[in-house]
């Protein structure tokens, strides 16, 4: 690695700036790239580095998101570290080559500035781009903040090249709120990231390998099933790495990163908020407004979405009779995706007379204040609940 940095940094970033540092220290042999707003600072920022010699990594230009995707296949199985960034249509142009990466068991890293999906035509955060994706086989973390975009990167990687996974992964963040709003954001030294991060050490590599490899192979009925097995396995094994990688990042950052994070959720609570990304501070703000006026209100933000922890969702929910879902997707004609993982965990593990209702917020970019989140609070605890969906913030 190409260090210029010895020493913890506090800098203001946004999590495009932020997630760049991050690439910058991981220092992956290829990135190809394609701009797509709001991903595109991410790559524009780590191009800057690599123009100033700050980093090794070859940087391939490409003319779509498939190829990007394809050219980073290629380098993966090369037996290269490879990363890159999209965003919605980026990412729905990709899907194909999505399956693809993780049926080849390659421990990708991408960085996702999630986006509304057309039509009509809107560049701005909802979560609709990577919901639409969330059977590619990929791991999912989702980022709060610029901070947790960056951490995420060096747990994603530790956590997708990790021998008992050798899965893809996603680090999301929500496009512009995080993506272009500026933070204080701690870095950690580069040799402490290197230490951390260690050398590739791909064990299938075309190119560094004497055994010999075959990479996109035609699979007929009598062996694909099994193959797809053994990738449901290796998702089976992400809980327990990412548990032992949290651990070891933690040790570094003094930061903790539980699957899921749980705020104000005790015995009395009357009800519970759930969801996903950056309007999880919002959240929080109001519940801790809510319980200084003695409503008890508590909130669960979901980190690892990928495989979904659904014991430790049980575990943290406890007795709460009330539970109020936020998407920032629809699932049409069914219930949206986080609400229907809420309403598995519930129906996996216990038979109860629980209430929970589904919220739909933030389509297109559309900010979810305190104004909306007291709202739910007011729901749960006047035992409102309706069938179907309830839309928060929606034009009279």
């Amino acid at each position: 690695m190409l260090s210029y940095q010895n020493k913890t940094k506090n800098l203001a970033l946004t999590g495009g700036e932020a997630t760049a540092e991050a690439m910058r220290q991981i220092n992956p042999g290829v990135v190809p790239v394609y701009p797509i707003t709001p991903q595109t600072p991410i790559i524009e920022n780590f191009i800057k580095y690599v123009a100033d010699g700050k980093v090794d990594s070859e940087v391939i230009t490409c003319e779509s998101e498939h190829s990007v995707m394809s050219a980073t296949i290629g380098a993966a199985s090369s037996g290269v570290r490879a990363m890159t960034a999209s965003s919605s249509a980026g990412l729905a142009l990709m899907y194909e080559m999505l399956g693809v990466a993780s049926g080849m068991r390659l421990p990708i890293v991408m960085n996702v500035a999630s986006r509304a999906l057309s039509s009509p035509i809107n560049i701005h955060c909802d979560h609709s781009d990577v919901m639409g994706v969330r059977e590619a086989g990929w791991i999912q973390i989702f980022s709060e903040t610029a901070q947790e975009a960056y951490d995420h990167n060096l747990l994603a990687v530790k956590i997708a090249e990790n021998k008992k996974v050798l899965l893809p992964a996603m680090v999301i963040q929500d496009g512009f709120s995080t993506s272009h709003l500026m933070e204080k954001i701690e870095l950690l030294p580069d040799d402490e990231v290197e230490e951390f991060i260690g050398k590739y050490d791909y064990p299938y590599s075309l190119l560094k390998n004497d055994k010999k490899i075959t990479f996109g192979a035609l699979v007929l009925p009598d062996h694909f099933f099994e193959v797809k097995i053994d990738q449901s396995e290796a998702m089976a094994e992400v809980e327990s790495v990412y548990d032992e990688m949290a651990q070891k990042l933690s040790k570094i950052t003094n930061r903790e990163y539980p699957k899921i994070e749980v705020f104000q959720v005790e015995k009395d609570t009357e009800g519970v908020i759930i969801l996903l990304g950056g309007s999880a501070g919002t959240a929080k703000a109001v519940a801790e407004s809510l319980h200084k006026k003695g409503h008890k209100v508590g909130v669960i933000k979901v980190r690892l979405f990928r495989p979904f922890p659904y014991e430790e969702m049980f575990r943290a929910l406890g007795n709460v009779a009330n539970i109020a879902v936020l998407d920032r997707a629809f699932s049409f004609g069914s219930v949206p995706p986080l609400c229907t993982e809420i309403m598995t965990t519930l129906f996996r593990f216990e038979e109860s007379g629980r209430k929970v209702q589904s919220y739909v917020y933030g389509l297109g970019g559309r900010d979810l204040g305190e104004k909306e989140i007291e709202e739910v609070a007011a729901d749960m605890l006047l035992g409102k609940f309706e069938e179907g969906v309830k839309f928060l913030g929606k034009n009279d």
